[in-house]
């Protein structure tokens, strides 16, 4: 610890001298807040095959008591989203209680419709009117649990579209879309949110009802200021431009949220800032630029959707929300007049440099430093390691029996 002390001491000075308020950026880390998935704690796998871990949660009970350890040793990752039916309880107060006696909220409720066998040509957009039926009363089914739990977000992620040209009416699919999810926004009661996820391809191989974040804009702007955009990492074609998207999006005001993970080829869902961190901190780069907007309203959800195959699943749940975290510090580096100026002037190496400078800045110090006077290990990941937990778990749970947890990678 006292190296992280005396490395902390000299990065600040360091930061002083480039005119950073170090305060400030550590009172930002202090109240960052990054949700984490029930269905990342559970046994899942790739389409191939599901490679059991020992002590994988099987309930949601125990999938909340996974949370709350990576909480416990991050000190920002105070909530956690629930699948439904992948979550289904009995006594969602009871769920809600349980979360509460471990310092969590549950947070964003996700409806699944793309499980059923009903839906083998769509949900909300499927040609018959009673599977659409079906699927919306789904997702009032999980508006009410949200009422049930105190969350505000409804996060909707639809499989829907097609895999043959010629197999259904773009237009008439996309009327029924509307007009579905206009039957769900309208029995959300404020502030509840409806968070629209869109993704470019899979299961749907020849178009997407929502493939892309401006057909999930438009759906929003179809129904209300309290639908919004959900922007996922891994839901774009190679080489798109994310943070020209986020900064469309934050312009708008209709950023609600975000899935954080990674990709190399789709969707990958590996570990965020695991293959392009440089991708992330540009992203958050804008999302910054947004929060010191005056002129803009930022309400953005900040949730991990990953699929951990092969990792143990707390340890990945650490590293991911570390890994967004450090992102996020760096961000909170730039040097915002500096930056302005050289784009002003023109000066392109010096605004990419300013970029650089704090993209390039260790702060694994002041991270530490943060950890410390929030009364929390300066490694969370060792601290984790070493509370014993995960041998506890191993002991404790018996695999279940049969497949996955349902995780499809969306």
């Amino acid at each position: 610890m006292e190296r992280w002390r005396e490395a902390y001491k000299l990065l600040a000075d360091d930061l002083g001298a480039r005119g950073i308020d170090v305060e400030k950026v550590k009172a930002a880390l202090k109240k960052q807040w990054i949700e984490t998935p029930s269905w990342g704690y559970g046994d899942s796998g790739t389409r191939f095959k599901v490679f059991k871990q020992p002590g994988a949660a099987r309930t949601p009970f125990e999938k909340i008591a996974d949370a709350a350890q990576v909480h416990k040793f991050t000190g920002i990752a105070p909530s956690v989203a629930l699948h439904i039916p992948w979550d289904k309880v009995d006594d969602y107060r009871e769920l809600k209680e349980y979360a509460e006696s471990l310092g969590l909220k549950l947070g964003a409720i996700n409806p699944n419709l793309f499980q059923d066998d009903d839906y083998k040509l769509g949900s909300v957009c499927h040609p018959d009117p009673a599977v659409r039926q079906k699927a919306v009363e789904h997702i009032l089914e999980c508006i009410e649990i949200a009422k049930t739990v105190g969350s505000q977000i409804i996060s909707l992620w639809l499989a829907d579209g097609t895999n043959y040209p010629g197999q259904d009416s773009f237009r008439a699919r996309r009327h029924r879309l509307i007009e579905a999810l206009q039957q769900a926004y309208a029995a959300m009661p404020a502030p509840m949110r409806l968070l629209i996820e869109y993704k470019f391809f899979e299961p749907a191989f020849y178009h997407t009802d929502l493939g892309d974040w401006g057909m999930a804009l438009l759906t929003a702007q179809k129904l209300g200021e309290r639908a919004q955009v959900l922007v996922d990492l891994g839901h774009h074609p190679l080489g798109t431009n994310i943070e020209q998207i986020v900064a469309i999006l934050i312009d708008e005001g209709r950023l609600g949220g975000f899935h954080f993970n990674n990709k190399k080829y789709a969707d990958d869902d590996l570990t965020v800032g695991s293959i392009n961190p440089y991708e992330l901190f540009l992203i958050f780069n804008e999302l910054i630029a947004g929060e010191l907007d005056p002129s803009v309203d930022m309400n953005v959800a900040y949730m991990i959707d990953q699929s951990h195959n092969v990792k143990p699943k707390i340890e990945a749940m650490i590293q991911s929300v570390l890994n967004v975290q450090e992102t996020y510090a760096k961000a909170l580096l730039i040097d915002r007049e500096k930056l302005t100026e050289a784009q002003l002037a023109g000066d392109i190496v010096r605004a990419e440099e300013t970029l650089l400078e704090a993209y390039r800045t260790d702060v694994r110090p002041l991270l530490a430093a943060v950890r410390e006077e929030m009364g929390l290990h300066p490694d969370p990941l060792a601290a984790y390691r070493a509370s014993g937990y995960y041998e506890k778990i191993c002991a404790e749970r018996q695999p279940t029996e049969g497949g996955s947890s349902g995780y499809p990678g969306a």
